[in-house]
């Protein structure tokens, strides 16, 4: 397996294809092992009582699961998500960013599977654990 897509070219994807919401995430790094993505936590993703939304944690699971997927098959805008399970297993620090540790665990020609763990950025203990599958389009399949 070769890597198609380093940090920077998948922090260019997201500038070019999804500039809507490419201003809340840094990839930190991308290798075969996976991706690190940050989420650059502001007002905008608190709920109340100033910790990070599960929308956002989920935003973010899914964000570098997406990637993960891409640094393998390519910049393939149509991949998309077909099932994600999260579990909440404590509350994120407030005012500190996210990050996600995403590897793909499959990848197949039409599916890929795989997970991420989110942390408070400083902290060893994961907030969450998301499990996702992606639905790969037909003609990035046939390329791998």
């Amino acid at each position: 397996m070769t890597l198609l897509m380093d940090a920077a070219g998948l922090q260019g994807f997201l500038q070019r294809d999804f500039g809507q919401v490419a201003e809340d995430f840094m990839v930190e790094r991308a290798d075969l092992a996976g991706v690190t993505l940050r989420l650059r936590v502001a007002a905008r993703h608190l709920r109340p009582g100033g910790t990070v939304s599960g929308p956002a944690m989920f935003g973010l699971a899914d964000v570098a699961m997406y990637l993960a997927i891409l640094s393998r098959i390519g910049p393939v805008a149509l991949a998309v998500t077909t099932n994600c399970a999260i579990d909440f297993m404590r509350k994120p620090q407030a005012g500190v960013d996210l990050l996600a540790q995403a590897r793909v665990l499959k990848l197949g020609r039409s599916l890929a599977v795989g997970d991420v763990l989110l942390f408070s950025e400083g902290t060893s203990d994961p907030v969450a654990r998301a499990g996702l599958t992606y639905a790969i389009p037909t003609k990035a399949a046939s390329a791998n």
